[in-house]
């Protein structure tokens, strides 16, 4: 079965597929005269993000955000550009960088998110009739998000609760290090380091207002608020569970913005045991759209559908189940009658709504390319986010059925260079499953030669590979190389059953159906089965260990932020909850924990590999891939260990972010083109 045809859509906008794609769905036409792709270009990309259409629709704001590579530093800036058609404007100044865009509700100001002078992060606010930005907010410990009231005189605030140097006066006391005191189950995050007993509550501020009042309290995150249409209630998340750190629920509450009283009177919306998130209010303030997960116990496996609930009767209706795909974002339309979300299914993120009744589903933006987000306003008008495997994401408008792309930040680079053409490959695995990928062909592709490839292999393992703009594949290309890039069973967009099939046993079948894309490569004529290489991140370092202990077919490996032992996490990383709903506790389950883990067959690998991570990474600890480094020299092998300093899971610093790069080059073409390279300029030896 095609998965790619599941379900069937009751509508496709042709005219933005021939917006985004004017010379076939894939292709490319040939550019005399461009240049290839470099790893400095990764530095003059900027990324756009989080489009907020204005009140009355002639303007969209969103964020720009670019790699500094000789001040090794990144910043973002808020922009704004005409939905009418134009040239962009640059809202905020280079220097400091500034992130979450909103509008007031008169469109007078557009605010956002900044740490100016040297301060904590709060709310700022340019009119736009001129003048300088005003600040907003004055909390001592920072704002973590915010929203405008309806009515534009006040701001709803996520603040996180002070830790005790913020508040003393003494400047010593503030320098002075504490012991950590930890007493909770799960007692550590990567990115925020140990967790203590701090929370992140709801606050109302008046614009400009150094007071702020207190909403929501307790031993409890909350998150996600919005304002009801009228201004009185405020929804939210949170999980106030007896012990929140043992479970993955969360439910949907309101609390009274009219008689705040640090949350004492609450309303809980939903009871779901799984998770409820991504609340957004109806027009009328009388119902509520929602993100559930009704198979909790299935972990990350498990589908997020669309819900709806009234406030009142709490009866909770389901809106997706047939439907068997993820789904994000959710938004009413401004009459109230259907349903604005993002649907991921078959390497695709698409732009969807259906009806009250869940019935009706509606493809609005679909086809080749990936919807990242998207903002609608109360007419109707909608700007989203969309990127293709040629076009890094841009803020596109979507009216009356038209598509109209507003910004084009990267126009100059694009016009530069020469990019790889992508294939959409559909193929059978081992027992007969169908699986997708995506076969990314060096510019200037001749399908008579076989060409060095590269098997690289999404995280996850509940991700996909799409058709969105991937930078590593554009350069390995570049480089020579075809990619081949598959989604795996693991994998969403095809329904929980497939996401389901690594469940207990990771590295078989996903194992397999990466294998048989390799194959598939082969047998096209496209891939030379004597000059493979294979390499991912997070998960995809971790199918990498099972691949290089599986098969010495590869010439190269690298393993990036894996796991290799997986008893030596156990306390160590951030997913106890999940190690045990999945595999059980290790002492009273050590078989199957000894079972999945590559580093007991750590003998049988042969391939050369680079092993790398963050030193600070708590998500995929560089514990794993310290224990592999160490066997592999033990073992004799050709290895090298590569630990970036003060990085987490992802590798921020431009230059660190410059050094992988290049030590990627420099390890497959040494190993899989058999042609030795310099070693990366951050190499020590």
């Amino acid at each position: 079965m095609n998965f790619t045809k599941l379900i069937t859509a009751t509508a496709t906008l042709v005219t933005a597929i021939l917006l985004i794609y004017p010379h076939g769905a894939a292709g490319q036409q040939e550019s005399p005269g461009k240049r290839t792709l470099t790893i400095d270009d990764l530095f003059i990309i900027a990324n756009v993000g989080d489009p907020r259409l204005s009140p009355e629709g002639n303007w969209v704001a969103y964020t720009v955000s670019k790699s500094d590579l000789k001040e090794d530093k990144s910043e973002t800036r808020v922009w704004m550009a005409p939905t009418a058609g134009g040239d962009a404007i640059p809202m905020t100044a280079k220097g400091a960088s500034a992130s979450s865009p909103r509008w007031s509700p008169d469109g007078v100001y557009l605010s956002f998110l900044a740490d100016r002078n040297e301060g904590k992060t709060q709310v700022w606010g340019l009119n736009r009739q001129g003048g300088e930005a005003r600040q907003l907010t004055f909390v001592k410990q920072g704002v973590k998000s915010y929203e405008w009231s309806p009515d534009g005189k006040r701001l709803l605030l996520v603040i996180k609760d002070p830790k005790p140097e913020e508040l003393a006066k003494d400047e010593k006391k503030k320098k002075r290090p504490k012991p950590w005191v930890i007493d909770r189950q799960q007692f550590k995050q990567d990115y925020y380091g140990y967790l203590d007993r701090r929370r992140e509550h709801l606050y109302l501020a008046t614009p400009g207002d150094s007071t702020t009042t207190q909403l929501t309290s307790g031993d409890y995150d909350d998150s996600e608020p919005a304002w009801s249409p009228g201004g009185h209630q405020i929804v939210f998340v949170s999980n106030r569970t007896a012990n929140a750190d043992a479970n993955d629920n969360t439910d949907i509450w309101i609390v009274s913005a009219e008689t705040p009283d640090a949350g004492k009177t609450l309303i809980q919306v939903t009871t779901n045991p799984g998770a409820d998130y991504s609340p957004s209010w109806n027009p009328d303030g009388k119902a509520l759209v929602y993100v559930t997960v009704t198979q909790p116990e299935l972990i990350w496996y498990a589908t997020n559908h669309l819900s709806t609930i009234s406030p009142q009767d709490r009866h909770a209706r389901l809106l997706t189940e047939a439907l068997d795909r993820n789904v994000n974002a959710p938004r009413f339309s401004p009459d109230g009658k259907s349903i604005y979300f993002i649907l991921e299914d078959s390497g695709e993120r698409q732009l969807a709504k259906v009806s009250l009744s869940g019935g009706n589903l509606n493809r609005l933006v679909a086809g080749d390319r990936s919807v990242r987000a998207f903002s609608m306003n109360d007419s109707g008008a909608l700007a989203a986010l969309i990127t293709n495997p040629h076009l890094p994401a841009e803020v596109f408008l979507l009216k009356n059925k038209s598509l109209k792309q507003l910004t084009r930040t990267n126009a100059d680079f694009l016009a530069q260079v020469r990019l790889a053409d992508i294939e959409n490959i559909h193929f059978q695995s081992k027992d007969g499953t169908e699986i997708e990928g995506f076969i990314y062909k060096p510019p200037g592709f001749d399908a008579n030669f076989r060409f060095p490839t590269l098997l690289r292999i999404h995280g996850g393992p509940v991700s996909q590979y799409d058709f969105r703009f991937n930078f590593e594949a554009q350069l390995f290309c570049a480089h020579g190389y075809l990619v081949v890039m598959t989604n795996p069973r693991g994998s969403s967009g095809y329904g929980q059953q497939f996401s389901m099939g690594i469940y207990q046993d990771w590295g078989n079948k996903d194992f397999e159906d990466v294998m048989a894309g390799v194959d598939y490569a082969v047998e096209k004529g496209m891939a030379d089965p004597q000059r493979l290489g294979v390499g991912g991140w997070s998960y995809g370092g971790i199918l990498t260990n099972y691949v290089i202990t599986k098969t010495d077919r590869f010439k190269g490996a690298i393993s990036g932020a894996s796991e290799v032992l997986y008893v030596a996490n156990y306390g160590h990383d951030h997913y106890q909850h999940e190690w045990e709903a999945e595999l059980g506790l290790p002492w009273e389950n050590r078989e199957l924990w000894e079972r999945l883990s590559p580093f007991n067959a750590v003998e049988k690998i042969v391939t050369p590999t680079l092993i790398m991570g963050g030193e600070k990474d708590w998500n995929v600890p560089i514990l794993n891939s310290e224990q592999l480094y160490q066997a592999l020299i033990r073992l004799g092998r050709t290895t090298q260990l590569i630990v970036y300093p003060d990085e987490h899971h992802g590798i921020s610093r431009p230059t660190f972010r410059k050094d992988r790069l290049e030590r990627y080059l420099a390890w497959y073409d040494k190993y899989v083109k058999g042609e030795p390279k310099a070693e990366s300029s951050g190499s020590s030896e």
